[in-house]
């Protein structure tokens, strides 16, 4: 894929939720690249993050999610290309920043030493405080009884008060008892933490050298950032201070005053430790604590230019989202009846969707949406213009959903199982008008399934996920014809279409592992009939098989047994062509 343009570059992604005061980690460390016009196949069973993973693309995580670590990098040259008006606001505004941004330099001069202030500050915390092995032992304790108190009221939020009361009593005690035990660990953390920091003080000796090399530390730091700072450095403030209000420049007045004052706190901060902001990676991360980072291209006497750096993982505002999704990420959902209003005609709810995101009038509108449900294949598209969703099938209400999609030319099209609520002839017939319109559009699909069947008719590529995981990543013909993992092997051979007769059809047994704890080893492990101890100790490596393959097991490593692919998916061309009757 190496002549192919990277659309979108997920590093290290980590999504979490907060549910009934836990959290469960559902995103676990992705990492994937996805291409301009190529067709991507997320595959897993319910519950693996198939779902979760492509929302945060588009910013359609729950309110109780939220991306714990990591980067979503979109390369897309129109909405990164940003110019700003110069105006009188905005030349106060950057020769503000760079003077705040000469006067914070000066706190560069002294990072060494405020490095080593901050770890005498480090030592003394830790030694008026319990040993991390204390502090572990409390906080297990601690949470273990929390959640088992939990556990309990829910328990207990079951049962019926009027034929159970005496089980209701019998937990109402637990609860309580459960609460008091909870409080006496919290009472003897605080007693522990108390002796510990009266011992500090009666080292008398310590505290002595402590106030002494701290005052002869913030004596040497007070002499260090009273030096003048460097021309190539004031030449970078005046770059970054336009980078700045380039960041800034698309909002309100009384929000760019908000994120200006945030971004200065943030270069303060930055500046203090030392950090190298002329190194971009480093530029990028000071810039990404309040808003997506500029960089500056150059300018006219009118305007600033410059390039966003757009990490969709670290959108905060609600404004971008209104230039990502829908106009350059567009979903189509598994079932179009939710996603169409009832009580709204088909044609208003295109047009509507064209006029929000292109600057058309409403006639202008009518005809592209005319034209694209007639690309999208609805038979006399002027007569049905001002039908409702309930005068349509299922199978054309998709074709709606997918035209409303396509309606701003996105560049990425998620497909959220789109074809799991339809019959298989009309399951086909949208598979082939996805593909047929891909070519068209130039958009990029990446299609949500755990039906291998549509992924052999999509599909470029595969990612096979399980428990927030890829643990497989290769070509289409790869995962049919030479898949490595365990559990692709067990999702082919759990295809009906390989079933022979008078067999009985294979399943996966066990469920997926719970993502409140951390997982050790590998998480297929307890399901993996080919498990090995090291998978319950290691998690594996994702290991390279060739060039587009790669898969994360045990068994690729050259130290372990060879173990064959199970006899069901062997020869799987032949199986799948008798099956098709091909």
């Amino acid at each position: 894929m190496e002549d192919k343009k990277v659309l979108l570059s997920i590093k290290d992604l980590e999504v979490k939720f907060r549910v009934r005061g836990k959290r469960l980690t559902a995103i676990r460390g992705v990492s994937l690249d996805i291409y301009e016009n190529e067709s991507i196949a997320i595959v897993g069973e319910s519950g693996s993050g198939k779902s979760v993973f492509t929302k945060t693309f588009a910013g359609m995580l729950d309110s109780n999610g939220y991306i714990d670590n990591g980067s979503i990098i979109f390369n897309d040259e129109d909405l990164a290309d940003t110019v700003v008006r110069k105006t009188s606001v905005s030349k106060k505004m950057i020769d503000y920043t760079f003077a705040k941004l000469n006067a914070y330099s000066q706190l560069e001069l002294g990072a060494e030493i405020y490095k080593e202030i901050e770890a005498l500050k480090t030592e003394r915390a830790k030694r008026a405080n319990i040993s991390l092995e204390q502090k572990e032992k409390s906080d297990k304790a601690i949470a273990e009884l929390g959640t088992k108190k939990t556990e309990v009221f829910n328990l207990k939020q079951t049962l019926d008060p009027k034929t159970e009361r005496a089980k209701i009593r019998e937990l109402t005690q637990s609860i309580k008892q459960m609460e008091k035990e909870i409080k006496k660990l919290l009472k003897d953390r605080v007693a522990m933490e108390k002796a510990a920091e009266k011992q500090l003080k009666s080292d008398t000796a310590y505290i002595n050298q402590y106030n002494s090399d701290m005052a002869a530390l913030k004596a040497k730091y007070d002499a260090a950032i009273k030096g003048t700072i460097s021309k190539e450095t004031r030449e970078r403030n005046e770059i970054l201070a336009k980078e700045v209000y380039l960041s800034i420049g698309r909002y309100s007045f009384h929000k760019r005053v908000q994120m200006l004052f945030k971004f200065l706190a943030a270069f303060q901060s930055a500046m203090k430790i030392g950090a190298d902001l002329s190194d971009d990676v480093h530029r990028n991360a000071v810039f990404d604590k309040v808003a997506f980072r500029v960089k500056y291209l150059d300018e006219t006497a009118n305007q600033l230019h410059g390039i966003c750096v757009l990490n969709l993982a670290n959108v905060k505002y609600a404004k971008d989202w209104y230039q990502i999704r829908g106009k350059k990420i567009a979903t189509v959902f598994q079932d179009p009846m939710t996603s169409l209003n009832p009580i709204i005609t088909i044609g208003k709810q295109i047009t509507s969707i064209i006029m929000k995101h292109q600057e058309v009038t409403e006639v202008e509108a009518r005809a592209k949406a005319l034209d694209l449900m007639k690309k999208v294949g609805i038979p006399n598209a002027e007569a049905r213009f001002d039908d409702y969703p309930f005068q349509y099938s299922g199978g054309m209400r998709q074709r709606i959903v997918i035209a409303i999609a396509l309606s701003c030319q996105p560049k990425i099209l998620i497909c959220d199982e789109p074809t799991t609520a339809l019959d298989v002839t009309i399951q086909a017939q949208i598979l082939k008008l996805l593909k047929d319109l891909q070519k068209e559009f130039n958009y990029t699909i990446v299609f949500i399934t755990h039906d291998l069947g549509v992924v052999a008719n999509i599909a470029d590529r595969v990612a096979v996920v399980y428990a927030g995981q890829i643990i497989e990543l290769a070509s289409v013909d790869e995962i049919f014809y030479d898949p490595r993992h365990p559990y692709t092997w067990a999702l082919l051979s759990s295809m009906p279409q390989l079933a022979e007769k008078n067999t009985k059809l294979y399943s996966i047994t066990g469920t997926p592992p719970s993502l409140y704890n951390k997982v050790v080893g590998d998480a297929f492990a307890p399901r993996n009939p080919y498990c090995m101890k090291i998978d319950t100790l290691k998690e594996p490596p994702m290991f390279q098989v060739s060039d587009t393959h790669f898969a994360k097991t045990w068994l690729l490593d050259p130290r372990s047994p060879r173990v064959e692919k199970p006899e069901a998916i062997q020869n799987i061309h032949e199986k799948l062509l008798k099956a098709f009757n091909i």
